[in-house]
């Protein structure tokens, strides 16, 4: 069960002074614990494949009459008029919406592709304090009039609960730690989408909220959450401040809330923000256009982090609009400002050397001694660079702690200011072994012709 309202918000209000209010958010809480649980144990959800017909939303909205059975009575189905209930006929409408905006978009038929109905159900509940999607429909409760208003009133919450919908028959993300985060985040994405494209905004003239009017006026906050500026949505004496991260050096560790997903989706949905206003227009059709790559071409595994998920939306924006270009450039340094991949190398620092220097140094034995010897790179014949190269990676990549051994040999390989790693001699295979004997016995040649030129040996030191 996917819910939008956090179930860390909803146990501030349960410390409400009013005690209706904390009422409602208890017996919010204890529904969605028991919908949790339901839905773990199910099956998982086979969607009736829609009949052959011309692309076009089939919406189904019921009443569930304040209970919590589901799916409740039929009130409007595709084609009916508006009923003259409020809950009803925004549901209605905002399924459509979301169904345009997929399709003109994306091309997509619907959350499968396929033209899968579209099913809702209003009035859920007591006053329910939360809207969600159960894996086969969207469900809204009335809110408790007090801190939370009608859930079907803010249209981003409604696409934001399709778009679980949508994640369900793509990827798939794991409902839990980063890949759970990145579910709520690319809900949240195509539920400000939905919005934008309903009311024709540009990247740059969204507000970027979600949830934005859903709370009444005696909450200090303007929505539920904010993708341009997380942890900035409200900061309210009972709900508290909002507690999203905009950048990877605040992220949250924590257990609840399966490991943060509604927290930590603040990272992500900053990326998002700033690849769609660093590429500009209107954001489903540059940064819009490659997250849904992502998805529909299933770019990454269910349980994706952050990291594997920007480096699919870097490769997909090279792929959809060619390397280097504005939108490639504005998805890799939306990932970098957030801080979950690495800067770049600034374009002014200084190159490489043409040809670097690889130095080796043995030392240990019962006597000490020390051997040290440098050539040219370039001197080192192709094979016997890779397999250099081979023990370098090897050795960085070891996690166990090599054992000392009392006047072992030992050897420091350094190849200009990219590598320099030490090892045991025991610990390297006869070929590798080999090739820095060779390079030792090298340089040690060349140090002597150099002394016997008037020169000094190799680094200063006697071999």
């Amino acid at each position: 069960m996917h819910g939008i309202v956090p179930p860390y918000l909803l146990e501030r209000l349960t410390r409400h002074g009013d005690e209706a209010v904390s009422t409602c958010a208890a017996r919010t809480l204890t529904v969605d614990g028991a919908l949790r649980t339901k839905r773990s144990l199910a099956a998982p959800t086979t969607w009736p494949r829609a009949a052959m017909t011309a692309p076009g939303p089939q919406r189904t909205i019921s009443d569930a009459q304040n209970t919590t059975a589901l799916p409740g009575s039929t009130v409007r189905r595709e084609g009916d008029p508006a009923t003259g209930d409020t809950a009803v006929d925004e549901a209605y409408d905002a399924l459509g919406a979301t169904w345009t905006m997929l399709f003109d978009a994306f091309g997509r038929d619907s959350l499968d592709g396929a033209g899968r109905p579209l099913l809702a159900t209003v009035h859920y509940g007591d006053r329910y304090d939360n809207a969600f999607w159960d894996g086969e429909r969207m469900v809204f409760g009335d809110g408790d009039g007090e801190v939370f208003r009608s859930f079907t009133s803010a249209i981003d919450i409604v696409g934001h609960e399709l778009g679980h919908g949508l994640i369900q028959s793509t990827v798939d993300l794991v409902y839990q730690g980063q890949p759970g985060a990145l579910n709520e985040s690319m809900a949240d994405v195509i539920g400000s989408l939905v919005k934008q494209h309903q009311l024709g905004q540009t990247a740059e003239q969204a507000d970027w909220l979600i949830g934005a009017g859903v709370f009444t006026d005696q909450v200090q906050g303007v929505a539920l959450r904010s993708m341009k500026a997380p942890g900035t949505a409200y900061d309210d004496d009972v709900l508290g401040r909002d507690p999203q991260p905009g950048h990877m050096d605040d992220y949250v560790e924590t257990t609840s809330d399966n490991g943060g997903v509604h927290i930590n989706s603040g990272i992500p949905n900053r990326a998002f923000h700033l690849a769609a206003t660093g590429i500009g227009g209107h954001a489903w059709d540059g940064a819009g256009r490659v997250w849904m790559d992502v998805l529909e071409r299933r770019l990454v595994a269910a349980d994706a982090e952050f990291a594997t998920f920007a480096a699919a939306t870097i490769t997909a924006a090279e792929e959809r609009f060619g390397s280097g270009s504005a939108e490639h450039r504005a998805v890799a340094d939306a990932w970098q400002q957030v801080g979950v991949t690495a800067r770049a190398a600034s374009a002014e620092a200084p190159a490489p050397a043409e040809d670097e220097t690889v130095r080796v140094e043995r030392s240990g034995g019962i006597l000490g001694r020390v051997h040290v010897a440098e050539v040219p790179e370039s001197e080192l014949p192709e094979p016997e660079r890779e397999r250099l190269e081979s023990l370098v990676e090897t050795v960085a990549a070891s996690d166990e702690p090599e054992r000392a051994v009392p006047d072992a040999y030992t050897w420091r390989i350094e190849i200009s200011q990219r590598i320099d790693i030490t090892v045991g001699e025991r610990e390297l295979p006869d070929e590798v072994l080999a090739l820095l004997r060779d390079i030792l016995q090298r340089g040690e040649r060349a140090s002597r012709v150099s002394l016997e030129q008037g020169g000094e040996p190799a680094d200063g030191r006697a071999s």
